[in-house]
């Protein structure tokens, strides 16, 4: 691992709206601490065998979110000074007093310092979330998904993309940590769904892309499973296509918020794929064949699983980043880390709010958090009378640009 500095924002900090707590009462944010972390530690814990001293040190941690107090890193691992650098501030605090997304990164680290993912011995790398990962990968899961989608595709160039954006937006739904495709059940499809669509800039997407000479295309990655397919099929499409020479997809480097995806979910979707029917085994075979020529590549960076935002982005993820043609940036999380998990207006502007990122950039995203920008003035409030829970139970995406 490269050494892991704490780059000064490109960002002035006093800028920014305050930041999204754990501590402000009937938040989301609130709501992850106090119910769906301790429920995913349960969840961690009955999806594998885990031996009586990881077992012991998950229900430590457990406790301590529910009634303790929040301590630094112990083990010795490569990420151990920059964590506790990083989180000094809030060693000692309760994990309901803290910024929203540095708590829920920290935890995420300190699963893996319960389950000795770093230490020598017969757990070392192994994925503490893989029985939680396993049940996306069988035929009635994201196979199917796919093949749905693969069905469904138009022949026209822009309809095709425009169906394979949407579903790689939707498929952001299948999150394992808040799995909301279960909740909205069989209405959450991965069709058009326009109506869902609180911004849409797909088209003048479709525009930069048929403006310029194919070049190289970044997706930032979010969730194994479902949304990985579509990602992957979005991926081949536009090397088939000839939108983009060259598709890198960023990956994590190591296991974070329960479902998101490494190098390893890309090969074990892949081998999924075979599932779904003839077309899908033909874009495995594809796929493979984009991998094989270094037209897919598959990258990552310790970044990504850190609490930093993207106005912090060390220099040579941003030199990277900044030499692509496009970044496709997916997820709630990965929204929140372009905005600074911030209190922003719901009328503030995507483009102003975003003019650091280092390169053209579209922002898909269903909605599971308290934070959106980009809305037209009186849309949030009429939103929040239609359906109080609009900001954080998924039904609702967005496609947003800076181009």
């Amino acid at each position: 691992m490269k050494r892991m500095d704490i780059p000064p924002p490109r960002v002035d900090p006093a800028m920014l709206p305050p930041p999204l707590m754990t501590s402000e009462p009937g938040s989301f944010a609130h709501n992850t601490f106090k119910v769906r972390i301790p429920r995913i530690l349960d969840d961690i814990l009955a999806s594998d065998a885990f031996p009586e001293d990881i077992r012991r040190a998950m229900l430590d941690l457990r406790a301590e979110i529910t009634g303790g107090v929040i301590r630094p890193l112990e083990e010795k691992a490569p990420d151990t000074s920059f964590w506790n650098e990083v989180s000094r501030p809030y060693f000692g605090r309760s994990w309901l007093d803290v910024p929203w997304y540095w708590a829920e990164a920290y935890f995420y680290r300190r699963v893996l310092e319960a389950t000795r993912y770093f230490q020598p011995g017969p757990w070392q790398g192994i994925d503490p979330y893989r029985g939680i990962k396993r049940v996306e990968w069988e035929q009635d899961a994201a196979p199917r998904a796919l093949a749905e989608l693969l069905r469904s595709l138009p022949t026209d160039p822009f309809p095709r993309f425009r169906r394979l954006l949407y579903a790689s937006l939707w498929g952001n739904r299948t999150d394992l940590s808040y799995n909301v495709a279960a909740q909205l059940g069989e209405d959450a499809r991965m069709g058009d769904e326009r109506a869902n669509l609180l911004a849409d800039d797909s088209a003048r997407v479709w525009e930069h892309l048929q403006a310029r000479r194919p070049g190289r295309i970044a997706i930032i990655a979010d969730n194994a499973g479902t949304e990985l397919l579509m990602d992957l099929a979005l991926a081949d499409s536009l090397l088939c296509e000839r939108l983009a020479m060259q598709v890198d997809m960023h990956l994590k480097a190591q296991p974070f918020f329960v479902s998101d995806a490494m190098a390893k979910d890309v090969e074990a979707g892949i081998e999924a794929i075979s599932l779904g029917g003839r077309a899908a085994r033909q874009l495995g075979e594809r796929l493979r064949g984009h991998l094989r020529e270094g037209r897919l590549r598959l990258r990552s960076h310790w970044f990504y699983t850190t609490s930093l935002f993207y106005f912090q982005l060390p220099d040579d993820l941003r030199s990277e980043l900044a030499a692509a043609d496009l970044v496709i940036l997916k997820g709630d999380v990965n929204y929140r880390r372009l905005l600074g998990d911030a209190h922003w207006s719901p009328t503030a502007s995507f483009e102003e709010a975003t003019a650091y990122f280092p390169a053209p950039l579209v922002a898909l995203r269903t909605l599971k958090s308290e934070l959106i920008v980009g809305l037209a003035p009186g849309q949030a409030e009429r939103l929040s009378v239609e359906d109080p829970a609009w900001m954080v139970n998924g039904q609702r995406g967005l496609v947003q640009e800076r181009l």
